[in-house]
């Protein structure tokens, strides 16, 4: 055959070979040591993570994009543990790279475009030289070996027209449907279990009983002149098939409108073509009720800007691993020997009939603390090097109403991208490891500063651990959250959370306006758990009778703590009374009011009016920057919870305790020395900062306030005792920072620098380790 090119200055002549029975599509053998299918949240911080330990990973995803349900294909915000800071969950954003990615889109991102979290996702793969991406790539065959491990994967792209054959010794699922566990015969369920067979109290009714839907999303824009609106002949006609269909307003758009969702009842991997053309047919009749019902006169400048085109999946296959995550695990915050990530997301199951429901959207129960996630979930208890991450691991349906959303997920992922390096080291498969190395993984991912519950870094090669003095140019002693601030009435309780371990609660002093004459009551109080930072323990109870006018007031409490926990300086709500407010932050010093969150189910206390196996507790949450300042108060006598020596003490984030060295108020730059009697080769310095992790940081809808977190030093020098630099950090806005030198460095001191320049917040630091 001949053919030109159109355009073309000569013609250029094409020989195409007349087949003689049909042509084979180009084809592509790789090679690598982990494939990881799906490039979701959950795939990238899996492929990223095993890339960093040294491990050759194909990453395969069937879209042009990475980030799954926080793609600009979908824009569902990236949540976790922390729950739009709308739990008791503290300090509970997931560490590790989760933690980078969600800190480097805020940094870049504040204004939360999930087309910028697009481009800071496909970067972050794209420098990793270990990884092979490829995108539009859809899996849809394997081969097996004789004793059922995986052999090879194939997949197509269809931007290319190739086959790619995927050989490796070990594969990870983290498709969110599950196709290499389902093709590969790995056991999975799908739908809920009945309650007798876990003993599981919030095991699902009919009505919430078979699987959580699918959403899709839209986003309007004003055009700033009327917009006419014409809907499609497939677009919901009656509006009021929708219960809820007065609960929409003209402002809101993208997964605000979460709820609403479609499919429940139908088979969620083959019908999902059916439930997308249903879930056109709602938004768009939305749409349509909002710009032609004349009820909304302020949308009429507003335009339709964006529809998804694939719906958000939540539910689908879930896989059995050698353990089954379930609701009492949660609730009782049971502790495992392989915990390798933590969940702390509430039990949220949705009705079935999704939008269609006359029910509420969800049905979320909290527990009062966050979760261990152990490393037997994360694997397919058949198929030998098969792990499965995502919302495909090993969890009952109802634990997987938590376990299921993008933060804990990707923390999931983390643990099998250095699960999969160690399989490689030691040439095991993935139950092998957790029978033989759970420890070494345990430690491998805490220093990445993935937090896990209970656990701390043990590192006898860590030389800041053999440091024989360890000194800081100053350190704060909290006597005082000075009273700079504004004033605030009590129109619901607020509490100051202070860490305190083995004294006598300080006695405080207060400032207060007052009204007119009443009683105003404080409550002393702890956690039941000295972990946890749910206040449902009352210590101690005084009142005051305050007169009008601005006073100070003393009180004193009796109560002596045994063991490191936070207390609850809590005063009750009394709206004739206003509190002094400090504008001072520090590490590890949280204010926290016992108000709503309406849109994670918190109504100020969690209250069930059956035994669904959950427990009654009050919610007290922080509110958001810039609200939220702690309350001013006078320590007598002070807190001493800020020690140097924090900074080798194994843990990254406050938990008990703060955990964190903090410099003096005034003190605008500080020093921390590590000093050694004998001189010590260093080659790599670890430095753990302060990126707030009570921050939930969601990736789209809701605007940052800042693009570096207050409490996070952004200007860092490393020293040696000649004061010669080794290395200088400027404009630093994330929590972890590796400064490997171009040559080992022999030091008797090595001084840190470390300058936080946000006003009224002194400079901290969680940890120092050296190699």
């Amino acid at each position: 055959m001949e053919g030109s090119i159109p355009g073309a200055s000569e013609p250029i002549i094409m020989l195409i070979e007349e087949p003689k029975a049909k042509r084979e599509t180009k084809r592509i053998h790789l090679t690598h040591q982990l494939v990881v299918t799906g490039g979701g949240l959950s795939g990238v911080c899996t492929a990223i993570t095993a890339a960093r330990a040294g491990v050759k990973v194909a990453l395969v995803q069937d879209r042009p994009v990475l980030g799954g349900n926080a793609s600009s294909e979908v824009r569902l915000w990236v949540l976790g543990a922390t729950s739009h800071m709308g739990n008791n969950n503290r300090w509970a954003r997931e560490g590790g790279l989760i933690d980078e990615l969600l800190l480097e889109n805020a940094y870049r991102n504040p204004e939360g475009n999930p087309n910028i979290l697009d481009t800071i996702l496909l970067e972050k793969v794209y420098l990793e030289e270990n990884i092979t991406l490829l995108l539009n790539t859809a899996v849809y065959d394997l081969t097996k070996h004789e004793d059922g491990r995986i052999a090879t994967l194939m997949a197509f792209c269809s931007q290319n027209a190739t086959q790619y054959e995927l050989s490796a010794p070990l594969f990870c699922d983290a498709s969110g449907d599950g196709i290499v566990g389902f093709m590969a015969g790995a056991a999975f369920r799908m739908g809920a279990e009945a309650m007798e067979e876990f003993g599981e109290k919030f095991a699902p009714s009919q009505e919430y009983g078979e699987l959580l839907g699918h959403s899709l999303y839209f986003y309007s824009k004003d055009t700033g002149a009327p917009v006419r609106y014409v809907a499609p002949a497939y677009a919901l006609s009656d509006i009021s098939k929708i219960p809820r269909f007065r609960s929409f307003k003209s402002s809101d758009f993208g997964c605000r409108l979460w709820w609403v969702e479609y499919g429940g009842r139908l088979d969620t991997v083959h019908d999902t073509e059916t439930i997308k053309w249903e879930l056109w047919k709602v938004i768009y009749g939305v749409w349509n009720h909002i710009k032609n019902s004349g009820e909304f006169p302020e949308a009429e400048n507003l335009t339709l800007e964006w529809v998804g085109t694939i719906p958000g999946k939540r539910e689908s296959r879930r896989f059995e691993g050698d353990y089954m995550l379930k609701q009492q695990d949660l609730i009782e915050q049971k502790t495992f020997d392989d915990a390798v990530a933590f969940g702390g997301w509430s039990i949220d199951l949705h009705p079935a009939d999704g939008v269609f429901s006359e029910k509420p959207g969800c049905n979320q129960w909290h527990s009062k603390g966050i979760y261990g996630i152990p490393y037997r979930c994360l694997y397919s208890r058949n198929v030998d090097n098969l792990f499965v991450a995502g919302r495909i691991i090993s969890a009952s349906h109802v634990a997987f109403g938590s376990s299921r959303v993008m933060a804990t997920a990707a923390h999931g992922g983390q643990a099998i991208g250095l699960a999969a390096a160690l399989g490689l080291k030691y040439n095991m498969l993935p139950r092998e490891i957790g029978k033989n190395h759970i420890h070494e993984l345990q430690q491998d991912l805490l220093k990445t500063g993935q937090y896990i519950p209970h656990l701390k870094v043990e590192d006898p090669t860590d030389l800041a651990q053999q440091a024989s003095t360890l000194t800081a140019s100053s350190t704060l002693v909290l006597q005082e959250l000075p009273h700079n601030g504004a004033w605030e009435p009590l129109h619901f309780s607020a509490a100051q959370m202070l860490p305190l371990a083995k004294r006598q609660m300080p006695a405080i002093t207060f400032k207060v306006r007052v009204q007119e004459p009443t009683v105003l009551e404080l409550q002393l109080r702890k956690s039941s758990k000295p972990f946890n930072h749910t206040p449902d323990v009352t210590l101690e109870v005084r009142t005051l009778e305050v007169v009008p006018g601005q006073d100070s007031y003393q009180v004193d409490f009796d109560y002596f703590f045994e063991e490191p926990c936070y207390a609850f300086v809590c005063f009750m709500k009394n709206e004739r009374v206003s509190l002094a407010y400090s504008n001072k932050r520090i590490t590890g010093i949280l204010s926290v009011f016992n108000t709503t969150n309406p849109a994670v189910s918190n109504y100020g206390k969690q209250e069930p009016v059956e035994d669904v196996g959950v427990e009654a507790f009050e919610f007290w949450c922080p509110l958001r920057r810039p609200e939220g300042k702690n309350i001013a108060l006078q320590l007598d006598p002070p807190l001493e919870v800020f020690s140097v020596e924090n900074l080798t003490n194994g843990i990254q984030r406050p938990v008990s305790s703060t955990n964190a060295w903090v410099g003096a108020y005034d003190e605008g730059v500080s020093q921390i020395v590590l000093a050694w009697e004998e001189s010590q080769t260093v080659g790599r310095v670890e430095l753990f900062l302060d990126g707030d992790y009570d921050h939930p940081l969601e990736t789209v809808l809701m605007k940052n306030p800042e693009t570096r977190m207050p409490f996070c030093a952004d200007n860092i020098t490393l020293l040696n005792e000649k004061d010669q630099v080794l290395a200088i950090i400027t404009d630093n806005y994330l929590s972890r920072r590796t400064v490997e030198f171009d040559s080992p460095q022999r030091l008797h001191e090595l001084k840190i620098v470390v300058e936080n320049t946000a006003e009224d917040v002194p400079n901290a630091l969680f940890e120092v380790r050296c190699y």
